[in-house]
């Protein structure tokens, strides 16, 4: 996806303000076909310049600098894979407790998460996210969204997050393009929440349909200071409604971004995304970073992936980041297909460090 965030740190009134693992890999594996690649089928990365953002400062990137867009090429086939069924309801696993491991991941232990959990009608727990607004910034990847603070796009339902993408509302606003044509939203953990290494999960049900690009996503915290690819960005849930069924799994770092990245890609035999929930997660360590699919490995890579004289960059606490774009260079506009309102689910994002 593409970084628009570019301050070092946020101001201190800011920092005030992606378990179903449980799930066997032997059941899931008759779900998914698995693919994974390098380059050629992931977004040009996240992260888009300055603009209309909370964060201040200088910083350059892609959801994305630039307008580059993953290669359309075909995706190399993989072996079968696992892959839980979504399952169609809101509810997901009850809270671990942030003071003890999960049982269902032994050896992790809870560092920071939202259950979403607040009364309905609620807006996001600002002590835990910064919403960001406006479209400046994401128009360089030809993103169609205006993203609009408060409860018009994100509101707790149910103990989800529900993320709306409409076209209601955005005739009144302006976007880099001229008249806004749909509104949305954005949110991150920037100077609220960081962290190296650990496993970073979320349970999500996706939208559907041309031009819808949902994504969960981590990205650097020294981007104020060294600008987009060399901070880093990986992304764990990246969907574009042209592959309704595949989830992408990428890297984007200096000499490997933008169409360019280090990519992987996990598609299901039957149904969609947008069916019912699933887990996305990143398992991070020094050795490298692991892509899971509900029960399923899918993806591995490590230095070795990085294309030769370039750097590993994944050694430096990261930032959490939900979106949901309309448009854009990868996937596309909507078009007379596209039906709207559509909704982005998250029952949860969890982080956990390696326990003792």
């Amino acid at each position: 996806m593409a970084s628009p965030y570019a301050a070092p740190t946020l101001s201190s009134a800011r920092a005030a303000g992606h378990v179903a693992l449980a799930i066997l890999a032997a059941v899931a594996a008759a779900a998914c076909n698995v693919s994974v690649g390098e380059g050629g089928t992931a977004d040009a990365g996240h992260w888009s310049d300055a603009g209309n953002h909370p964060p201040t400062g200088s910083g350059s990137g892609a959801h994305d600098a630039g307008g580059g867009a993953h290669d359309a090429g075909p995706a190399n086939p993989g072996p079968d894979g696992g892959g839980a069924p979504g399952d169609a309801s809101g509810g997901g696993d009850a809270a671990p407790s942030a003071d003890a491991g999960d049982p269902n991941l032994p050896g992790w232990t809870l560092t920071w998460h939202d259950e979403f959990d607040l009364p309905d009608g609620s807006g996001v727990d600002t002590s835990k996210w910064t919403q960001e607004t406006g479209n400046s910034g994401w128009g360089y990847n030809h993103e169609r969204q205006y993203y609009t603070p408060g409860t018009q796009n994100a509101v707790i339902q149910g103990g989800n997050l529900v993320i709306t993408a409409t076209p209601k509302g955005a005739s009144s606003l302006q976007c880099e393009y001229g008249t806004c044509e749909y509104t949305s939203a954005r949110m991150n953990t920037q100077g609220i929440f960081e962290q190296k290494y650990g496993r970073f999960e979320a349970r999500i049900q996706l939208p559907t349909g041309q031009g819808m690009w949902p994504a969960f996503w981590i990205l650097g915290n020294d981007v104020g200071n060294v600008g987009w690819p060399q901070c880093g960005e990986v992304d764990i849930m990246e969907n574009v409604g042209s592959t309704p069924s595949t989830n992408y799994g990428s890297l984007h770092g200096p000499g490997y971004s933008g169409g360019q990245d280090i990519t992987g890609s996990y598609t299901m035999k039957g149904g969609t995304l947008a069916d019912g929930f699933h887990v996305y997660a990143l398992e991070w360590d020094a050795t490298g970073v692991r892509f899971y699919f509900d029960a399923v490995n899918y993806e591995t890579r490590g230095p070795a992936d990085v294309p030769q004289g370039d750097k590993w960059v994944y050694d430096h606490p990261f930032f959490v980041i939900l979106d949901f774009a309309v448009g854009g260079y990868w996937p596309g506009d909507p078009d007379g297909t596209t039906t709207f309102p559509q909704t982005m689910r998250v029952d949860y994002v969890r982080v956990y460090s390696k326990g003792p």
